[in-house]
């Protein structure tokens, strides 16, 4: 399967049912009273985290996901049918975004872990519920609130304990075979690790760990250059850095350190404060001679640095590199470091408050003519259609409320004047 952590789809949930108008008519029963009843709720759009899932190609392909609508109410008092809600599965590590706004909806970080994201509409009241004392036979019904459109954007993230990063053939795959069970491509050309490659590790002491080889990473990773930036997420989870590097011949002394220091730079520059992650220094390739000389350097230059002379190809020191990593994992394991803050944050302090503005347009169109538009006319005129008389009466009264007929006074509206409300035209007759 191809691996894929990132896609983009549009999820709606379902408009709940309206509710019915309906009456008594049955056989020696006088003046039967109202019994329509309510419409069902619309399906919710539901996320389930599954472990058996490890990309997310099948929601790059979909583009929709619709949970069904409510379905309307009926005579004798029956309650419409609910809507069937929709599941959608993603792998544990997925966080969904909301793509419009770029605001968090979920982080599943737990397999089974459910969360509604899109809530089905709530189905409109029947004219039974609108009987009272006096208007005992109402013709007033309630349409069903509309479902929820959201654009997402989810993003898969590795959950390893510890990643690998370095420049392309540093030897961080054929470490990952070393100490683990993975078994990912090796080759001697850069860029063999195209996908991040998760392994399962245990050092002397039993204590088992995931590791994950990433894509190597390329000076200019962080702009969008080589295959680093699409990987770099992946390292946000990560308890623990082991920045794998090449100490053979291939390099200068200089060239080592400057390599080193170019991943600290693109992992700084990716702004989640990964230069401030536990880093364990995985000095890879002491198998061959030059690398002798090149560590010796390098340790002189990072004293205060953690550093472990390796061979992956030779399982040199593999044995001591776990047991590094578990005892580092033990001191970490405890502080959630993919949620590091500023060191020093500010305090700033949020007022809210309720405002009594609402949202209502009254355009003047000239000739008599005039237009009502805004969020708060739109609910009142989603909610009741004006499909029967006591439905105009009530909705003529939403706007009353509202306060449209001050308006419409104030701006000089005359009586036999056209009033447009989105798809209907009313008589002003004030």
């Amino acid at each position: 399967m191809k691996f894929v952590d990132l896609a983009h789809f549009n999820i709606k949930s379902g408009k709940g049912g309206d509710g019915a108008v309906s009456f008594r008519h049955e056989l020696y029963v006088a003046n039967g009273g109202p019994n329509g009843g309510d419409g069902g709720k619309g399906g919710d759009v539901i996320f389930i985290a599954d472990e058996g899932k490890s990309s997310l190609l099948d929601l790059k392909l979909q583009k929709f996901y619709t949970a069904e609508d409510g379905y309307k109410g009926d005579i004798k008092n029956m309650h419409g049918k609910n809507g069937k809600d929709t599941y959608i599965k993603v792998p544990v590590g997925t966080v969904i975004y909301n793509a419009d706004t770029n605001e968090l909806l979920y982080d599943f970080t737990i397999n089974g872990q459910e969360e509604f994201v899109a809530l089905g509409g709530k189905g409109g009241r029947g004219n039974a519920r609108f009987a009272n004392s006096r208007n005992k036979a109402p013709t007033i019904f309630e349409a069903g609130d509309p479902g929820q459109e959201i654009n997402i954007k989810a993003e898969l993230k590795v959950l390893a304990d510890v990643g690998f990063v370095g420049l392309p053939n540093a030897g961080k795959s054929t470490l990952l075979r070393a100490i683990s069970n993975s078994k990912p491509q090796i080759a001697d050309y850069p860029f063999t690790t195209l996908n991040p490659q998760l392994g399962v590790s245990r050092d002397k002491q039993g204590r088992t760990f995931t590791v994950a080889d990433l894509p190597g990473l390329i000076e200019g990773a962080s702009l969008g250059k080589g295959l680093g930036h699409e990987f770099l997420r992946h390292i946000e989870r990560c308890k623990i850095i082991c920045h794998v590097i090449d100490m053979s011949g291939n390099y200068a002394t200089e060239d080592v350190i400057k390599n080193y220091e170019l991943i600290r730079k693109e992992l700084v520059e990716y702004n989640y404060h990964l230069e401030k992650r536990v880093e364990i220094i995985v000095a890879n390739k002491m198998d061959i001679d030059e690398a002798q000389i090149n560590v010796l350097y390098f340790k002189e230059k990072y004293r205060d640095k953690k550093i472990i002379e390796v061979s992956g190809l030779n399982k040199m020191n593999v044995d001591k590199l776990l047991l590094e990593i578990g005892s580092t994992l033990e001191e970490v394991k405890d502080i959630p470091l993919w949620e590091i803050k500023d060191e020093n944050p500010q305090d700033y302090k949020v007022y809210t408050f309720e405002s009594d503005l609402k949202d209502i347009q009254v355009n003047n169109l000239g000739n008599g003519r005039w237009r009502i538009e805004g969020e708060d006319v739109y609910k009142a005129y989603q909610k009741t259609p004006i499909s029967t008389y006591d439905n105009l009466l009530l909705f003529n009264e939403k706007l009353k409320n509202l306060g449209v007929y001050n308006i419409l006074r104030e701006k000089g509206a005359q009586r036999g004047d056209i009033v447009k409300v989105f798809d209907i035209e009313l008589e002003w007759m004030d």
